[in-house]
């Protein structure tokens, strides 16, 4: 297939398309500033704007399959003049409409967990909407929705170490929220996968990694990988958003009001669909074994009796 990978250039995207291409696929990544020297060998790059359809409708003419990874972090507040509205609804809305308009066969959706048009930050509403328009469209589309993704170039980790300090660290909530943190080399077979079989057309699917983790198990986790101990210090949620709120106007702080809320809820899955993919879950690679603490005592439970 020729597959065009919107946000083909990211953590996700360059992963799935080192996938793609050594499956035998024609891919193209899309971005707004691409660079080759990132890219795997054999993937071509593309420039292009998904909140701008003038920029991408030529460039998806041709192509059988269309991957939408365009995404900003749920982690973070958004930067200055983007929202999640225009990347994650509009992005979404003129990806199909290019697509339909192209003839292009296959439309591959990654959500989140939680995705939902009324929840409760602007990141889950806007995925949430964007699923609908995805869902509505006259295109064979595959959603699915990931618990919070670790691998070399993401994000989890750098920001848990923002978040919290080592050796006494306050987290709102005690840390209490839980995830399923699953691995980028996991989950990107799992994504091509459900390009290549037509038994996943109609699909909206929920995956997550082999363990659980609470936030202050996560922050434990990546301290124990530097050597280094920490004491958790509970910091009442109110408190939190509280704080999150007097400083959300402060260019210089990442985190702000949404970001309190999307701690109010958990990320953990309750049927683990990596089986739709002949995955075993507790095959599935660790955070733990990830951080080099296979055999090491660690507080990641498995999901199954979490």
């Amino acid at each position: 297939m020729k597959i065009l990978v919107a946000g083909g250039t990211g953590f996700i995207g360059t992963n799935l398309c080192e996938e793609l291409a050594e499956r035998g696929h024609e891919v193209t990544a899309l971005s707004r500033s691409p660079d080759d020297t990132g890219l795997p060998d054999g993937v071509e790059s593309a420039m292009g704007d998904v909140s701008a359809y003038d920029s991408i409708a030529d460039t998806i003419v041709g192509h059988d399959a269309v991957v939408n990874l365009v995404s900003l972090s749920p982690l973070y507040k958004p930067p200055e003049g983007t929202s999640h509205e225009e990347v994650h609804l509009e992005g979404t809305e003129n990806l199909v409409r290019a697509a339909e308009a192209a003839g292009v066969d296959r439309f591959l959706q990654l959500s989140a967990l939680g995705a939902d048009p009324d929840g409760n930050t602007g990141y889950i509403r806007a995925k949430g909407k964007a699923e609908a328009v995805v869902r509505e469209s006259a295109l064979e589309w595959t959603i699915i929705r990931p618990s919070v993704v670790f691998g070399d170039g993401g994000e989890f980790v750098e920001f848990t170490k923002t978040l919290t300090t080592p050796y006494v660290t306050g987290l709102p909530g005690g840390g209490k929220t839980r995830f399923q943190p699953i691995w980028v080399g996991d989950l990107v077979p799992m994504l091509a996968a459900a390009l290549e079989d037509d038994a996943h057309v109609g699909e909206t699917y929920e995956i997550g990694g082999p363990q659980i983790a609470t936030l202050a198990d996560v922050t434990e986790l990546v301290y124990a990988a530097d050597g280094k101990d920490v004491t958790i210090v509970p910091i009442p949620m109110g408190v939190a958003k509280l704080g999150l709120s007097a400083v959300d106007s402060l260019p210089f702080v990442p985190f702000g009001p949404d970001q309190g809320r999307s701690l109010e809820f958990d990320n953990t899955v309750a049927d683990n669909d990596v089986t739709a993919f002949g995955r075993d879950p507790v095959a599935l690679r660790t955070l733990g074994s990830y951080l080099g603490l296979e055999g090491t005592r660690h507080r990641e439970k498995p999901a199954e009796t979490a």
